[in-house]
């Protein structure tokens, strides 16, 4: 977590997570780098492709580097290496191409969630971010404080295909001092026996080094309300889910719980991709 992507559209969310992303910061040596994209206009961007000098263009540029610059000043940031960038482009194309092209390892985002009509067919950008980008993605939903992460839940099958995403939860937890919270979610149409899950997960941690965990069977109508609700129960401070970054029609049929959490929680929320 030594270099953090912070994608801002100036909102109350987006500050939330720069202030999140700020205090990893800081217990992790790293940087910041703010990203603000400019949507333009079709007629717009065909404009800068070719090279033409538009008044409005340039008014909406020097606006943002003003704010950006403000931002840059707050004082949470004293001590942090923070770098600026203004992209002309889609907001989770955007994201995505400066999170590779700078190498960053974690991605902090402000998100008020989806809902409804929306939810179904426009999702927010951090659901598609969190869809679509290879590195961790955080999630803040609102004022978080002092960022601290005592109990931190991980809801799996626990599968073997997880356990390459799972260092990277293990490494997060452990730079926290967590207590890893790891939750096999009972529904009616995937029960397994307390004996059996148990034992599931038992095998999976063992190839790993975690100074605290410990294991947990929920029983829920479904997957998303049992993660939530269990979360709920310790008041847990993080929910973390792997993710296969589902597409097209695959990701329309099934869908994404971790995509629906992001949309629902309203404690922070962390995705691998598998």
């Amino acid at each position: 977590m030594k270099k953090i992507l912070i994608p801002t559209d100036f909102s109350d969310h987006a500050e939330y997570a720069l202030k999140v992303a700020a205090q990893i910061a800081k217990k992790n040596n790293g940087e910041i780098i703010l990203l603000h994209m400019l949507e333009l206009p079709h007629q717009a961007s065909d404009a800068i492709g070719a090279g033409s000098d538009i008044p409005e263009i340039m008014f909406f540029k020097n606006a943002a580097i003003r704010r950006l610059e403000d931002l840059m000043d707050e004082d949470y940031l004293d001590g942090i290496k923070v770098s600026e960038i203004i992209q002309f482009e889609l907001a989770f194309d955007g994201i995505l191409n400066i999170s590779k092209k700078n190498n960053v390892d974690l991605i902090v985002m402000g998100s008020h969630g989806a809902s409804g009509y929306k939810e179904m067919f426009i999702g927010s950008n951090a659901e598609k971010v969190v869809r679509n980008s290879n590195v961790p993605v955080l999630i803040i939903k609102k004022e978080e404080g002092n960022f601290e992460v005592k109990d931190f839940v991980f809801a799996s099958d626990f599968a073997d295909e997880v356990k390459k995403p799972f260092e990277k939860v293990v490494e997060f937890a452990n730079k926290y001092d967590s207590t890893l919270h790891l939750v096999t979610i009972n529904t009616p149409n995937d029960f397994k026996s307390t004996s059996a899950a148990e034992e599931t997960m038992k095998k999976f941690i063992s190839g790993f080094d975690v100074k605290k965990v410990v294991t947990h069977v929920y029983n829920e109508t479904n997957v998303e309300k049992g993660i939530l609700n269990f979360s709920n129960s310790i008041n847990a401070d993080l929910i973390g889910m792997s993710t296969h970054g589902r597409k097209g029609l695959s990701h329309f049929f099934n869908g994404s719980i971790s995509e629906d959490l992001v949309n629902h929680a309203t404690r922070p929320v962390v995705t691998f991709k598998i």
